[in-house]
């Protein structure tokens, strides 16, 4: 073989994917953009800015070049510093100037806060997941230091900066910063009650000894961490220096070496009389924490909508460009019914997604909406989370083996497919939240699963399943059959936010999710005459 011919274009293979506008393409996100009057130029200078070759790069790097721990300088001084690539600060600075850690919060999008920003966010994860961990966690803070006004008016305004710096100084001396958390523990996990980390009383402070099995982001500037103290289980913010301007007492052990996610620093980490201050009422950590921990979900939702969306895009893009058999695979029957049941997948993951923000901006106003958000978010959590590894799966295997290889990004994205699932509750605990709140407010669950089987019977007769959800929720069975329960729960949702939002898919996602027995994999139902404008809505791209 000619050299010449070596450095041809490669033939029958898809060029690069990039410098797309990943807002303007997303037919399913601007319609729900439109539906609560966001401002589409603007976002679709943010999803061009996500998807420019140069920002998609930036991913790819941040990944190849993972973060690293120097716990002692070279003169023996412990520094407890996490190292990042000039990739990882890039993206930081880009997502906090397009205000995701904080606009939510600070009114600059006053038509529908909690939706732009999530349109945002959904963008922002397609070039690149890991460093929203500390994005998420600190627009999620500021909902759990709402119960300590004085603290929160204290941290906000370097909160609410588009500055990102990550120097390592103190806080009040920074332009902008970011908050973490570290709330499990080895002994508990899960269980946080199980906490052995203890909070001694110092005047108007504590200081806090004992450990931490997660804590995300160890290069923020303070953390969120709970503690037992004299009282019971108490919520504390735990800043990386102590008021004189000497570093904090927090020893980093060793970073997690995870599946995916790798850009993103996780750490294991000790107390030694470490300086924090109390948020919300000593012994009320739970309940101090329940709103960053909702707020966080909802983020993982959003963000396991937007990895979908991109796996999708790079599938498409590939069978656009690639031959078989004499002809393009978007021409061939079966990889378009492949291609269309995922992006019927997208069309109600994107509707339940923003229907769910929508509940959580109207929540302080309307009990209905409330009701919703408290009922919906865990079960949201669970279905979208949930299915979007199997929709990277199947869009990576679209690329065949290509889409195998570490040369291209469905790799990563599969790495990464699974974690959203897992953080802030697995599967179990979603489901078990959904019983908890049902539980605690029985009327109003009762009445919000009857508003959604009747929106939902525009398109498709739910109330058998709405009926035998219901009785489950009643009968001793419940924690038993608590996955079937969160599943059908967020399935009627979503069929009923299709109908809401004027989908014609709507009636298709009910019939295909919730009445074809026996098929689970993509492909495998019939859509009919829905597969064209399907793949033409996904084909945007």
């Amino acid at each position: 073989m000619s050299s010449a011919l070596l450095e041809e274009p490669a033939l029958n293979q898809s060029p690069p994917f990039g410098d797309v506008d990943l807002f303007g393409s997303d037919r399913p996100l601007v319609d729900a953009a439109r539906r609560v009057g966001l401002d589409l130029a603007a976002l679709s200078a943010c999803g061009k800015d996500y998807g420019s070759a140069a920002t998609l790069d930036l991913g790819r790097v941040a990944n190849e070049n993972p973060p690293k721990l120097r716990i002692m300088d070279g003169r023996g001084n412990r520094i407890d510093f996490v190292e990042f690539h000039p990739a990882y600060h890039a993206l930081m600075a880009k997502s906090i100037g397009h205000g995701i850690h904080a606009s939510a919060h600070d009114g600059s999008d006053q038509a529908a806060p909690m939706s732009a920003r999530a349109v945002r966010l959904y963008l922002a994860t397609q070039a690149e997941s890991g460093h929203m961990c500390p994005i998420t966690m600190t627009h999620a803070c500021i909902g759990a230091l709402r119960a300590e006004p004085a603290l929160l008016a204290k941290w906000l305004p370097r909160i609410q900066t588009r500055d990102y710096d990550p120097r390592p100084l103190p806080w009040w001396e920074k332009k902008g910063v970011t908050l973490g958390m570290g709330m499990t523990e080895r002994q508990g996990g899960t269980d946080v009650r199980a906490n052995i980390t203890e909070a001694e009383a110092c005047g108007d402070h504590v200081e806090i000894t004992g450990h931490k099995w997660f804590m995300s982001a160890p290069m923020c500037d303070a953390f969120l961490v709970l503690a037992q103290a004299e009282g019971g289980l108490t919520c504390y913010l735990m800043p990386r220096y102590r008021p004189d301007g000497s570093r904090n007492a927090i020893r980093f052990q060793r970073l997690k070496d995870k599946l995916g996610n790798k850009s993103n620093a996780s750490s294991e980490v000790e107390f030694h009389a470490a300086y924090a201050e109390r948020v919300g009422p000593e012994g009320a950590g739970v309940r101090t924490i329940i709103e960053m921990v909702n707020l966080t979900r909802l983020d993982c939702a959003i963000a396991s909508a937007g990895q979908s969306r991109i796996a999708l895009s790079q599938a498409v893009h590939h069978i656009r460009h690639r031959s078989v058999f004499q002809r393009k695979l978007v021409d061939q029957p079966a990889m378009r019914a492949v291609v269309a049941d995922m992006a019927l997948e997208l069309e109600a993951q994107v509707a339940l997604v923003f229907r769910l923000c929508r509940a959580a901006e109207r929540a302080t106003l309307d009990p209905a909406e409330a009701a919703y958000a408290r009922l919906l978010t865990p079960a949201v959590k669970f279905l979208v989370c949930k299915s979007t590894p199997q929709l990277v799966y199947e869009a990576l295997e679209c690329l065949g083996g290509n889409g195998y290889t570490e040369d291209l990004a469905m790799a990563r994205y599969f790495r990464e497919s699974p974690l959203n699932a897992i953080w802030e509750g697995s599967g179990n605990v979603m489901a078990l939240d959904v019983l908890r709140a049902a539980g605690r407010h029985p009327d109003q669950a009762m009445a919000t699963l009857g508003t959604l089987a009747k929106t939902a019977a525009h398109a498709f007769d739910v109330r058998p399943l709405a009926d035998s959800l219901a009785n489950l929720l009643k009968s001793s069975e419940a924690e038993r059959r608590a996955r079937f329960v969160c599943e059908g729960l967020a399935k009627i949702a979503a069929v009923a936010a299709l109908a809401e939002a004027g989908s014609d898919f709507s009636q298709l996602y009910a019939h295909t999710r919730l009445s074809a027995a026996g098929f689970s994999h993509f492909g495998t139902v019939d859509l009919g005459d829905a597969e064209i404008p399907l793949i033409e809505r996904a084909l945007a791209a």
